[in-house]
């Protein structure tokens, strides 16, 4: 299964409109999906917002948040999964945040991502432990995954 392909099929049949909220991706979610020829019918923006500034910024996550739970969070991913939500035109957002590596630390090791994916009222978060297989790989196999979300989700 092609994902990209299948998230935009999947999405032009539903009317689905799609906007992402990225951090340790920094648009590779995007740059994804918008290859695929049509997409332009499915994907409305995305908001690279790595620093916690953009993130409070464009995408209104609070500072308490980012105090409370630290930048990667199902919190903080829930709430920018939420903030693409409102501040764009889709019906679905999907967030990611991440530590790529490399670094981390005990309670936040390389290759931790968080991951949301709203749409109406409701949110989903998790979390996936991708572990220390380098910068590049942890990266690709979140844009793998994000995929994969939207797939499961666009298909309940």
């Amino acid at each position: 299964m092609n994902l990209p392909e299948t998230v935009v099929e999947l999405a032009k049949s539903q009317g689905i409109v799609i906007a992402t909220a990225e951090s340790c991706t920094a648009g590779m979610i995007s740059a994804t999906i918008t290859d695929v020829a049509g997409s332009s019918a499915v994907f409305d923006r995305g908001f690279v917002t790595y620093t916690n500034a953009a993130k409070m910024e464009m995408l209104d996550v609070h500072q308490g948040t980012l105090d409370q739970f630290g930048a990667v969070s199902e919190e903080v991913a829930a709430a920018m999964a939420k903030g693409a939500l409102v501040r764009s035109d889709a019906q679905i957002a999907v967030s990611v945040t991440g530590i790529a590596g490399p670094g981390g630390s005990e309670f936040k090791p390389e290759g931790r991502v968080c991951f949301g994916i709203a749409q109406g009222a409701d949110c989903e978060t998790s979390t996936v432990e991708f572990g220390a297989i380098g910068r590049a790989e942890v990266r690709k196999a979140t844009v793998a995954h994000v995929l994969t979300l939207i797939v499961q989700n666009l298909s309940k």
